[in-house]
C-alpha cells in the first residue's frame, strides 16, 4: 500500500451489515443501507449528520432514482422510495417462488437500468443454501429479465468505461467475472473470470470501478480493499481496513478521489468485537490517487 494512503472513520454507525455505498453529488451525501438493522442511511459530508429510513424487512441496495427518491431492494421487492415522506411502494416482485430469498446487491447501468441479484436467506454470515439467488435487470418500463440462475451469494457489479464489459462477483466463487455487455438489449455472454482470489483475501463482496477501468473490490472476512487490473488479472495495490468484515465500496467526495468502504458487525463474537471496535462503520480512504465516477440513476 502506498504511504500517502490514509484510512479514516468517515461514518459511525455500527452497522450489522453496511453496504452499497453511492456517492450523490449534488447533495455531497453518501447513501448506504444496514442490510439486517433494515434501514437506509443518508450521510452528508458537509454536516456530518446521518438522516434514516427504516424499511420492513431486509434492505439490500438503495439507488438514486431519475424521477426523484431511490429505488431499493426489500426482501424480493424493488420499491420506490420517497426520502420526505419515508414511504415505500412496491414496484416489482422477483424469486416469487423461492420465499426465503432476498435481494442483494444492486446497481443501475450507464442506460439507466437497475441490475440486482438475489441470494437465500443466510444461516448465518456467508453461509447459504447455495444455488438459490438469480440475477435479473428491471427497465424504465419494469420489465424484468433473469440473466443468471445457480448464483450462490449474488454480490458486486459495474460496467467498463464503453459499456461492454459488465464485472460481476458471486461471493462463494471467490472470483470477479467478466461478461460482455450489450447496453442497447441488456444482454451479458462470454463469461469469464478475471481475478480469482489468493489465501487470505476473504471473500469478494461489493465492488466499484474507477475511471482506468480497474477495479476495487471489498474482500469479506479479508480486512482489504484490492485493486485489480481485469485486462491482466494483476492484483495492484491493496488497501488494509482495521476491520476484518469489508463489505462494499464507492468513490466519492468532491471530485470522487475519496473511497469509502462499508463493514460489518454481524457475525463476531466478543472478543472480534473488542479487537475490531470500528466493525460496522464506513471509511474513507484518501491518496489512492485514482478518481472514480459519479454513479447511475434508474430511469424507471
Amino acid at each position: 500500500m502506498m504511504s500517502s494512503v490514509k484510512v479514516e472513520c468517515a461514518v459511525k454507525t455500527g452497522s450489522l451489515i453496511g453496504e452499497g455505498p453511492v456517492w450523490e453529488e449534488s447533495e455531497q451525501t453518501l447513501l448506504f443501507v444496514d442490510i439486517a438493522g433494515q434501514k437506509i442511511h443518508r450521510w452528508s459530508s458537509t454536516t456530518n449528520q446521518i438522516q434514516s429510513v427504516e424499511t420492513a424487512d431486509m434492505v439490500g441496495f438503495a439507488v438514486p432514482r431519475q424521477s426523484g427518491g431511490y429505488v431499493a431492494g426489500v426482501g424480493r421487492s424493488i420499491v420506490a422510495v420517497d426520502w420526505s415522506t419515508q414511504m415505500m411502494s412496491s414496484l416489482v416482485e422477483v424469486d416469487e417462488d423461492k420465499p426465503n430469498n432476498r435481494l442483494n446487491d444492486g446497481k443501475v447501468d450507464p442506460v439507466g437500468r437497475l441490475l440486482a441479484g438475489t441470494m437465500g436467506k443466510e444461516v448465518r454470515p456467508a453461509e447459504v443454501q447455495r444455488q438459490q439467488g438469480s440475477l435479473f435487470s428491471v427497465t424504465s418500463d419494469l420489465i424484468v429479465t433473469k440473466h443468471l440462475n445457480q448464483v450462490d451469494i449474488s454480490n458486486g457489479l459495474d460496467w467498463s468505461l464503453d459499456q461492454k464489459t459488465f464485472f460481476y462477483i458471486d461471493s462463494l466463487s471467490r472470483t470477479v467475472d467478466a461478461f460482455d455487455y450489450d447496453s442497447h438489449s441488456g444482454q451479458i455472454g462470454n463469461r469469464r473470470v478475471v481475478y480469482r482470489m489468493e489465501e487470505g483475501e476473504g471473500l469478494p463482496d461489493g465492488m466499484t470501478l474507477d475511471v482506468d477501468d480497474r477495479l476495487w473490490v471489498a474482500c469479506y472476512n479479508g480486512g482489504r480493499v484490492i485493486n485489480i487490473d481485469p485486462a491482466t488479472g494483476v492484483r495492484l495495490q491493496t488497501v488494509s481496513l482495521p476491520v476484518m468484515k469489508t463489505t462494499s465500496c464507492c468513490f466519492g467526495g468532491p471530485d470522487f478521489s475519496d473511497l469509502y468502504v462499508t463493514s460489518a458487525s454481524l457475525g463476531l463474537d466478543q472478543s472480534e468485537k473488542r479487537q475490531q471496535p470500528l466493525a460496522g462503520d464506513t471509511f474513507r480512504v484518501t491518496g489512492l490517487g485514482v478518481k472514480g465516477r459519479p454513479s447511475n440513476s434508474f430511469s424507471g
